[in-house]
């Protein structure tokens, strides 16, 4: 194990516990709010709380997932992320199916990124410029999270919402080059041409049931 390798585990952490603050505690004005400043008062916010909270640092699962409930869903695309890694399956599932997907998918990113969350520990991140106009709904919004070893790249991809809400909102992420959801797209492909929307629903109420019972 590479001292690069557990930075990456801690900007992977450090990703998701952004995606989880989100929302926690937002101005009035965040809706106005540019995409970039977002990223890197969110990330100041995360940093500071993961060093202050050792339940969270450690991992605590059943306290990330009532983070998760209470401020993820109305500051992430999380229906537009799960939608995207189930690919083109997800346009022929029921709207049962697509709940059972969202709730199997959140609880098998949150139990994944728990683990890592305890390597978060005197990282930094640097916003790099955004190259973006202020007319754009969709945007990349680059950064490197610096530690130990060499720095890891950590970038987020984000779309504004209009109407109630309005926002920018993320709805992918990138580890080391790595898009989270193009990631779990291919491994969701697999199990959806062996055994359907159904069987994947399985594999992944199957692989969150075994991560929960090693706690």
């Amino acid at each position: 194990m590479t001292k690069r390798w557990f930075l990456a585990r801690a900007a992977a952490a450090l990703a998701a516990a952004a995606t989880l603050a989100l929302g926690g505690a937002l101005p009035a004005q965040a809706a106005d709010e540019a995409p970039d400043a977002l990223v890197q008062r969110l990330s100041s916010e995360v940093l500071d709380a993961l060093r202050s909270d050792k339940s969270i640092k450690a991992g605590d699962v059943d306290k990330i997932m009532v983070l998760v409930d209470r401020v993820i869903m109305p500051n992430v695309n999380f229906r537009r992320m799960t939608a995207a890694a189930v690919g083109p399956g997800w346009r022929q599932a029921s709207a049962e199916q697509q709940q059972r997907l969202q709730e199997e998918f959140k609880q098998l990113l949150v139990r994944t990124y728990a683990g890592a969350l305890a390597q978060v520990s005197d990282q930094t991140v640097s916003v790099k410029p955004l190259r973006a106009g202020p007319e754009d709904k969709d945007v990349l919004v680059r950064t490197e999270v610096r530690g130990r070893g060499d720095p890891v790249q950590l970038d987020y991809r984000l779309e504004k919402t209009p109407g109630q809400g309005a926002g920018w909102k993320i709805y992918n992420l990138n580890v080391l080059g790595a898009w989270l959801v193009e990631t779990y797209r291919s491994q969701f492909a697999q199990e959806i041409n062996a055994k359907g929307i159904d069987g994947l629903i399985q594999t992944l109420s199957a692989r969150n049931k075994g991560n929960a019972a090693r706690g």
